[in-house]
């Protein structure tokens, strides 16, 4: 599998995981209709399917999407709710992107 490709599904991966929460979010914490709820959970199932595409094994992928979460989780928070990252979330976000790259995609012998 290409970079490129590997990089999309750990995005659409995220996506599917924070979006899914947050319609989950929305009803319990906002009183939101149940539909959300249940939209919510069909996207959760989709990211459980979504790594089993990576071609790594488990402790690999789920480790390197650690770093996916917390990235897309900070541009998450700022694009929908507001909250812009300050330079520390920013300063972390970086760190935690660079070891997924190197957990994931570094040479290995």
């Amino acid at each position: 599998m290409s970079l490129a490709g590997s990089l999309a599904l750990y995005v659409l991966a995220g996506l599917c995981e924070i979006g899914g929460g947050y319609l989950m979010w929305l009803t319990l914490r906002e009183g939101r209709h149940w539909g959300y709820a249940a939209a919510g959970a069909a996207i959760l199932i989709l990211y459980g399917i979504i790594p089993t595409l990576q071609p790594a094994h488990f402790g690999r992928v789920y480790a390197a999407y650690g770093g996916m979460f917390i990235v897309l989780s900070l541009l998450w928070g700022w694009g929908i709710d507001g909250v812009r990252p300050d330079r520390y979330d920013a300063m972390g976000a970086i760190l935690c992107l660079a070891g997924m790259i190197v957990i994931m995609y570094a040479p290995r012998t």
